[in-house]
């Protein structure tokens, strides 16, 4: 059986595999409860399993089939993987599987959200009012439809996890001193054309980012080191006025027009708790801590 570390299973719009390095240090080196409410495609959970910087995990979002796909791969990566062996990268089986009814079993239903994830539109997750999932048949030359040994590293670094369907802010409200949250919202829009919250059925509002403001305030307070990304516009920033707030730069290939992909500005803000950290290598080795600046 390969030890080989796991990646994201999922591609997805807007995922943190960019940004890692600089998320990651900000992060303490030794973590007790690690809390991800918007676990999306979980890139900086796996990269924190992988240096073994937390005991236990709480990952959580409002999309109930996301939080299936990752409840499926604790519980039975091998059916996940026999599901998933019979797609085909195919047009007509791909909106034949896309409007289709969800399967029953939860291994084919997490197969079937991977399938659609590969052979869609540029990775994105994308759902209507009803709640059903509308993303166009992606053009790709061979796209990697199963990863076998992928899914099964990824099932190994959910056994330390809990998973759950929750609001971030009733999942958060466990998190004292010495835990860690990373908070990965869907992205206040920077324009009026750029406004992409569909995750799932209910839209992510200025009312929940401004809900969820307070939630970090209340974080910091306990002396949990909190981390949250998201877009650099001067309504995030005013949000965030009492927090240290980095600016980054980076690449989104998310735009239909491929003449206006390239690096977008957005932002991490990090907690008191978060303005020292000691790194931990994979191997476990403890570095300096260093102040983030």
């Amino acid at each position: 059986m390969s030890d080989r570390p796991a990646r994201p299973v999922l591609k997805w719009a807007g995922g943190k595999t960019q940004l890692l390095p600089e998320i990651l240090k900000r992060l303490p080196g030794a973590i007790e409860t690690y809390y991800e409410p918007f676990v999306g495609g979980a890139a900086v959970f796996f990269a924190l399993a992988a240096q073994g910087r937390f005991k236990r995990a709480v990952l959580s979002d409002s999309n109930p089939e996301l939080v299936g796909l990752y409840r499926a791969l604790q519980r039975d990566v091998d059916g996940v993987i026999r599901a998933l062996g019979k797609y085909r990268y195919d047009e007509s089986e791909y909106y034949r599987v896309r409007d289709s009814a969800l399967p029953r079993s939860p291994a084919a239903r997490a197969a079937r959200l991977i399938y659609l994830n590969k052979t869609g539109y540029n990775g994105l997750y994308r759902v209507n009012r009803a709640g059903q999932f509308n993303v166009p048949f992606g053009r790709y030359r061979n796209p990697t439809i199963c990863d076998a040994d992928n899914l099964r590293a990824a099932a190994r670094a959910l056994r330390t996890a809990e998973v759950r369907v929750a609001d971030f802010a009733r999942v958060s409200r466990a998190a004292r001193a010495g835990d860690a949250v990373y908070f990965d919202p869907p992205y206040l829009p920077i324009s009026k054309t750029a406004s992409f919250t569909a995750y799932d059925r209910h839209a992510f509002a200025l009312l929940d980012h401004e809900r969820l403001a307070g939630v970090f305030a209340e974080l910091s307070q306990r002396e949990v080191a909190a981390l949250l990304s998201n877009s650099d516009t001067r309504a995030t920033r005013a949000l965030f006025t009492a927090f240290r707030v980095d600016g980054v730069s980076v690449a989104r290939p998310i735009n239909s027009n491929a003449k206006k992909r390239g690096p977008v500005a957005e932002i991490l803000v990090s907690s008191a708790a978060c303005a020292k950290v000691a790194l931990v290598s994979p191997r476990g080795a403890r570095l300096r801590a260093r102040k983030v600046g």
